[in-house]
Formats: C-alpha cells, structure tokens, sequence
C-alpha cells in the first residue's frame, strides 16, 4: 500500500520557512505516514513527529543571537558554527524541552539524511527512539562542511546530508511513499551554482576525496533533483510547496524579526494552499 510522506529540504536557517507550513498543518491535524528531513529539515522536522507546534520559531527567536547557539564565537570555541553541546543537549533537554515520548509514541516513520565523508554516499537513517545517537544523527545531518566538525556516529563519520542528497524524494519512493509533499526553501525558478569556496573544500577536505567529489557535483545533482520534482509533480505524485520569492533571510540569521517574517510566510504559504494538500493527500 503505497505511504504519504513529508520531504523537507534543508537551508539552515531558511528552513525556518518549512517550520511554519508544519506549524499550520499540525493545527490542521494533518499527518503522514513518514517524514524525512536533510539539515534543518531534520532538525526542525523532529517536532512534526513529536506533534510540538511553535517550538521551531519559539527557540529560534529566543537564541538567535546567543553565541552558543550560532556564532563565529563558537566555531572559534568548539569547531562547530552552531554549538554542538548547545543545540543537541542543552536546548532540548533544559532550555526547550524536546518531547520524546511523543516523539517515540507517534507512529510515523521519521528518517534524516547523513553524507558519509569516506564514501561520499548518503546515509538514510531512521530514528524511533530518542536517545544520545539519535541527536548525534540529527547533528551529522546538520554539519555543514567548513564551519562545523565532521561528527562519528553509528560506526561511521558523517557531515550534512545535503552534500550527497538535499532533497531525498528518490529515496522516499524506493521505500513505498507514493505521494509524497516536497517543501523547498528557494522559490521556483532557482538553480544552484558551483560553490566559489571550492578551492577552500578541497583544501579543507584533501582526506576525504569522495567527499570533495560529491561537493564539486553537488550543483548538477541538485538542479537534477529539481527537475525530477517537477516530473513527480505534473505526474500527480508530489505537491511541491516552496516561497514565491527569495526569503528575507540567509542561511544564517541573527535577527529574531526576520526569522519571524519567514515563518510567517511559510504559515501564509500552508494556510493559502490547505485545501489542495487535504485534497491530494486524500485522493
């Protein structure tokens, strides 16, 4: 029987985007049979499951300009530009309680994507039970390559899954989502670029080949994604739902305002589409 799935693109701080069109459909009571998350897809995507409507923009705005959360202090400090002790224990476990028995309880499958710096190739994990590894996975999932510290988890060594695949709908379809809401976090129209700090990857990364070889290509994979998110969608098995213009923030952002304006817009995105998700889920 073919699954209903939830795909979330990453784009660290623009995912803050996706947070509010999960907001809305949460409200909704809309649910689905799996969510999987790349980034901040799957760190922000957790509270889908654990059903934690506001908790994304709540803490967001509250630490947005705390240096333990985000800062080139605590790249400086700890190697991680988005404090590893910080955002995966002390967040979750005091200052915002994550609810992990929700979470557990929830029958929706919940996997993230992680890239393998040996190999290159993606990791598809899937995490039911919320313990240490299962925010080491969702930390790998989020590291993204320069200012955070390759993290080693399950056996393996891992950065940002976005490297090997950032935007996992192949992946979710090979395992029985036949429909499947895709949310993007740049509007349509955009095609990703060569990175110019190619030189500086290379240079960073020299241990790790496959790696930088996935990195080099990474433009061309991506912009293929795309298009095949396009085919899916004039075939009738993806609803695509991503801004009608470039957010007004980057990937990363220190101002609680503009983050609040980019939830805003994914709420008014998810509230303007509503009846066209219930319909396509349902059908």
């Amino acid at each position: 029987m073919s699954k209903n799935g939830l795909v979330l693109e990453g784009g660290a701080m623009r995912g803050i985007f996706s947070a509010g069109i999960m907001d809305v459909l949460m409200e909704h009571e809309i649910r689905f049979d799996g969510i999987i998350g790349v980034s901040a897809g799957a760190a922000f995507g957790c509270n889908y499951k654990s059903h934690q409507t506001g908790r994304v923009i709540r803490y967001n705005t509250r630490f947005c300009k705390d240096k333990r959360f985000c800062s080139w202090h605590s790249l400086w400090k700890t190697g991680d530009l988005f404090g590893a002790d910080f955002c995966y224990r002390e967040l979750p476990d005091e200052l915002d309680l994550f609810d992990r028995t929700a979470f557990e309880n929830d029958p929706a499958e919940f996997y993230l994507v992680c890239t393998d710096v040996r190999t290159g190739k993606a990791r598809y994990q899937r995490c039911d039970k919320v313990d240490a590894d299962c925010f080491q996975w969702m930390r790998a999932s989020a590291s993204m390559p320069l200012v955070s510290r390759i993290v080693e988890v399950g056996g393996g060594m891992y950065l940002d899954g976005a490297i090997a695949d950032s935007i996992p709908l192949r992946f979710f379809e090979s395992i029985g989502y036949g429909k499947n809401v895709v949310i993007l976090t740049q509007p349509a129209g955009f095609l990703k670029k060569p990175s110019r700090a190619m030189w500086l990857v290379q240079a960073a990364l020299r241990k790790y080949p496959e790696l930088v070889r996935v990195l080099q290509k990474r433009h061309e994979h991506y912009n293929e994604t795309l298009q095949y998110i396009d085919q899916q969608v004039r075939n009738g098995k993806v609803l695509l739902l991503q801004p009608d213009s470039p957010l007004p923030l980057g990937r990363i952002c220190h101002d609680p305002e503009k983050l609040q304006r980019a939830y805003e817009i994914g709420r008014a995105k998810a509230n303007g589409q509503l009846d066209a998700i219930k319909n396509f889920l349902a059908q």
